[in-house]
């Protein structure tokens, strides 16, 4: 494989900008891993007690991921975010005026490998806040990460909170409205299809967010980002391949999934962990009207579910030729 080497004369920022990538996939893919372990340092070394006060205060705190959480505007506003924002770069689209007097799930789609554009768009900077005033996004995922000690300090400090049903039902329950959901409806199951150009998700059987807006009375929202699967190049694993069925059964038992996924390097651009830069734009939907109903029947569920695929679809047709999507390619449910 010939490898391609980055130039010397890069400008400075374009260098920060890759930095600060660089240490979003650390804490994505290792921090937690590395809390752990200093834990357990912690536990076998000299400052035992540490550890003993840090699990008085998890124990405390449990609830407080599916509670809410506790986001820092401090965290989401440092400077590092911007770099990384600026990096791809990452676009937050707004298409129609969002009630702050209403409370939203906005469904996002799809998952990608490592979810950047929610993450970009909805746990950092103030595009969200200035584009949709009065409302406050929750990006929820996956509970084992709040088991991590340190780290789910580090999340929630983001404004992350659990995806368990006791936490939507928390932020969605807000009387006076002003809060949105944001959940990636593909999960981490989906994260296996992302490869460049796929359009397919993982959303027919999922039908538990329908659910939950119909209990609230949350207004629905579709989110379609585009860029989000031209990020990485996956190894090839189509359905029914070995490295498909070991990566599901993977899934099934550890509750994430593992794509074997590569892109470029920090100063080559041949091979890496690094993402490629490709522009994510996020495009936020209309939303879709939703009364309360405390005990949905399954048809109304599944009328409600039918009528997201139609308005989500809808607003993949109406953007996708503004981000270089051909005419002839649709999503794939």
């Amino acid at each position: 494989m010939k490898v391609e080497f980055a130039p010397i004369n890069i400008p400075l920022k374009r260098r920060i900008q890759t930095v600060a990538v660089l240490q979003w996939i650390f804490s994505f893919l290792l921090l937690g891993q590395f809390c752990c372990g200093f834990f357990v340092i912690l536990i076998l070394g000299n400052f035992w007690f540490l550890a003993v006060l840090y699990l008085l205060w998890l124990y405390l705190d449990w609830e407080t991921p599916c509670a809410g959480g506790r986001r820092s505007q401090w965290v989401r506003s440092w400077t590092v975010w911007k770099y990384f924002r600026e990096y791809f770069p990452i676009h937050l689209i707004k298409t129609s005026d969002l009630n702050p007097n209403h409370n939203y799930l906005l469904g996002f789609h799809p998952h990608g490998v490592l979810v950047a554009g929610a993450f970009g768009n909805f746990c950092t900077g103030t595009s969200f806040k200035n584009l949709f005033p009065g409302l406050t996004p929750y990006l929820h995922i996956m509970p084992i990460w709040f088991g991590c000690p340190f780290f789910r300090e580090y999340v929630m400090s983001a404004g992350m909170v659990s995806a368990s049903k006791e936490s939507v039902s928390y932020v969605l329950n807000n009387e006076g409205g002003g809060h949105a959901s944001v959940i990636v409806i593909g999960g981490a199951e989906e994260s296996l299809n992302a490869h460049p150009g796929s359009l397919t998700l993982n959303i027919l059987k999922r039908k538990g967010f329908i659910k939950m807006a119909l209990k609230h009375g949350a207004h629905l929202v579709p989110v379609f980002s585009f860029g989000e699967n031209e990020l990485f190049k996956q190894v090839a694993n189509p359905k029914g391949s070995w490295l498909r069925n070991i990566q599901e059964k993977l899934q099934k038992i550890m509750g994430f999934a593992l794509p074997l996924f590569h892109a470029r390097g920090v100063f080559q651009y041949s091979f890496g962990i690094i993402p490629y830069r490709q522009p994510i734009h996020t495009v936020v939907g209309s939303p879709i009207p939703v009364k309360r109903n405390l005990n949905p029947t399954t048809e109304e569920i599944d009328e409600l579910h039918a009528l997201y695929l139609q308005k989500l679809r809808q607003l993949f047709e109406e953007h996708k030729r503004n981000y270089g999507i051909p005419e002839h390619k649709s999503l794939i449910f």
